[in-house]
């Protein structure tokens, strides 16, 4: 069975100029994504060995007036413990999950569409993100029992998400192949971020430099 604790992976970031720039000076930071409709939950987000598809993602949110100078971030990373949901291993266990969730809240929440997308592909991933992050929060929750009773823990928590994501028109007519086809890795231990960097992006990049 291919595992990915003990291969790098190249990430490729979409941000604001002013984002990208903090991050290659002050490599210790990180930036911590926790919105509700998040496709992989609470975590710094990259496109995996996709450096057009971070340059398309920084575009498209200068369009919507969310960044003014729009950039790339690269960086190394090293998944260490990856829930990847490319693995059915991974993908099997979140039924259980949902369950729980839907335990604790009277009203589960739902992936949504956004309006501006002809393509409805439900891009407000709020269900999804719910459920991981009650995989998460289990997880923590045995952690600390196991602590507690034994002083030591058996089950790590989860350093990094991975998923493939069908996405976007397709690549031609009848195709079930999505022009924005994609693997995103969700960094949630910023000590699985070994280096950030300035890609040299191709000369038909209309980013900063």
């Amino acid at each position: 069975m291919y595992d990915n604790r003990h291969h790098l992976i190249l990430g490729f970031h979409g941000c604001d100029e002013e984002t990208c720039q903090r991050l290659v000076n002050n490599p210790r930071e990180f930036h911590f994504n926790k919105n509700s409709y998040d496709w992989l939950g609470n975590g710094m987000y990259f496109w995996e060995n996709n450096l057009e598809r971070a340059c398309q993602w920084a575009l498209e949110k200068q369009k919507q007036g969310k960044i003014k100078q729009p950039a790339v971030l690269g960086a190394l990373i090293h998944p260490g413990n990856c829930c990847d949901f490319l693995n059915s291993k991974y993908t099997e266990q979140l039924a259980a999950y949902y369950v729980n969730l839907s335990k604790r809240l009277d009203n589960m929440p739902h992936n949504e569409d956004v309006k501006s997308d002809p393509h409805k592909d439900k891009l407000l991933r709020k269900l999804d993100c719910a459920v991981i992050e009650q995989m998460h929060r289990e997880m923590s929750i045995e952690q600390e029992i196991e602590r507690q009773k034994y002083g030591f823990v058996t089950r790590d928590t989860y350093d990094t998400v991975r998923c493939a994501f069908l996405e976007g028109a397709p690549a031609f007519p009848g195709a079930a192949i999505k022009l924005k086809n994609h693997i995103q890795i969700c960094v949630r231990n910023p000590n699985s971020i070994l280096a950030f960097f300035r890609p040299r992006l191709k000369p038909s990049s209309i980013l900063a430099a």
